[in-house]
């Protein structure tokens, strides 16, 4: 036999929504309630109770139907039968849960079955509360209420999250150098960040005149307390670059402060190349990074790997440097690991064989095409990106 309720009904208590100039305001629309349920007395009980106070509410009389209308409709809050014919209610919630469109509805299980195992179980599959068969009005509205509350006030610290992110995004992306503020630098770049502000990192600077230096970096984790530490980074690199210092002193000072203030486990992997457009001397500097890529003009394509440690984990700091010629028409790449990690399935070794193709096969283009097309073809067929991305380029000129 089906299950059957007892509700009792309450009465409205209008109330009056008044601006802050005395006038009254125009109210927003009251949350609308998806009401799922095949036995159709249950489904008008439970409307008179949320439409006498005020609420608005559709109906379905079964799972699949009650999809449909939460993916056209997107309810405030679903309060779903269990056991009905075809899906039951747990099928149906289980389907909600797992579409991003509807995955956030708060539902609440409304079912004769009040036993431990059955509200476990629907808890279990994503539902906020479980209303046990006879409910009562009182009961219906204070449940409805509070996980309404509860949402509104989820998605109210979302979007403060959200704003705070914007924010931070923002200032890194300031203080991020583009190729327009130092065209004689010659580089063009591709940086994405996964959580919008990233733990990848890089700068170019002049440490003298016709000498630049090009940094990228990786701090470990990604987000915004990786994200807090690249304006630190961009300090040290200026405080330690210049002709006081050589490309291992940089490095060796960035580290100096690092280990200061990195927490626990925490750690950045980074590379530096020196180029002297005057001679044409190209000193790179590795700490624990993926190899530097050099195309030269004729198609050659050379990494130089180094086995060297990563700053901020070590108190006494291994490093390597390669010094070699480049000239003109030459390119090299910098970039982080995301970038030869991004196709599943793929080792380190093959990432990198697959960047140094791209690169050789696009550098026709002028550099920031190319960066830009390298950077297509590495994330086409790659699936779901997890991590930051950054690529830069630097084309060798006269």
């Amino acid at each position: 036999m089906k299950e059957t309720e007892a509700i009792g009904l309450a009465p409205a208590m209008p109330t009056a929504d008044v601006s802050e100039r005395g006038l009254p305001a125009v109210p927003p629309l009251p949350p609308r309630i998806l009401i799922v349920d095949d036995y159709p007395m249950n489904v008008e009980l439970l409307e008179h109770v949320l439409r006498s106070e005020g609420f608005r509410t559709l109906a379905a009389g079964n799972g699949a139907t009650a999809v449909a209308m939460s993916r056209a409709n997107l309810p405030d809050l679903i309060l779903l039968d269990v056991m009905m014919p075809d899906e039951s209610g747990f099928e149906t919630c289980a389907r909600l849960k797992s579409d991003p469109m509807t995955s956030d509805i708060p539902v609440i299980f409304v079912s004769a079955l009040d036993d431990v195992r059955n509200k476990v179980n629907g808890l279990k599959l994503g539902g906020v509360d479980y209303l046990s068969k006879p409910v009562h009005a009182e009961e219906v509205l204070a449940r409805v209420r509070v996980h309404l509350h509860l949402r509104a006030n989820s998605r109210a610290i979302a979007q403060s999250n959200q704003a705070r992110l914007a924010e931070l995004r923002d200032a890194q992306r300031a203080i991020l150098v583009r190729p327009a503020d130092r065209p004689e630098a010659s580089f063009a770049v591709h940086y994405h960040a996964l959580e919008g502000a990233g733990g990848d990192f890089y700068d170019v600077v002049s440490s003298s005149p016709g000498v630049f230096g090009y940094f990228v970096a990786d701090i470990s984790g990604h987000g915004v307390t990786a994200a807090f530490l690249t304006a630190a980074i961009k300090a040290l690199l200026r405080q330690y670059s210049g002709p006081l210092y050589s490309p291992e002193d940089t490095m060796r000072g960035i580290d100096s402060v690092m280990r200061e203030i990195l927490g626990q486990e925490q750690y950045l992997t980074a590379c530096y190349a020196e180029w002297n457009r005057s001679t044409g001397r190209l000193s790179v500097v590795s700490a624990g990074h993926p190899p530097m890529i050099l195309i030269r003009e004729s198609g050659e394509a050379q990494t130089l790997e180094m086995d060297s440690n990563p700053l901020g984990m070590f108190s006494s700091l291994v490093l390597q440097r390669r010094d070699l010629y480049v000239s003109p028409g030459d390119r090299f790449f910098l970039y982080t690991d995301g970038l030869i990690e991004c196709s599943p399935g793929r080792g380190r070794a093959e990432g990198i064989g697959r960047l140094i193709r791209s690169c050789t096969d696009n550098r026709a283009l002028a550099l920031g095409d190319t960066v830009a097309r390298v950077a297509l073809d590495i994330q086409s067929g790659a699936g779901a990106v997890s991590d930051d991305l950054l690529l830069l380029g630097v084309q060798v000129i006269r």
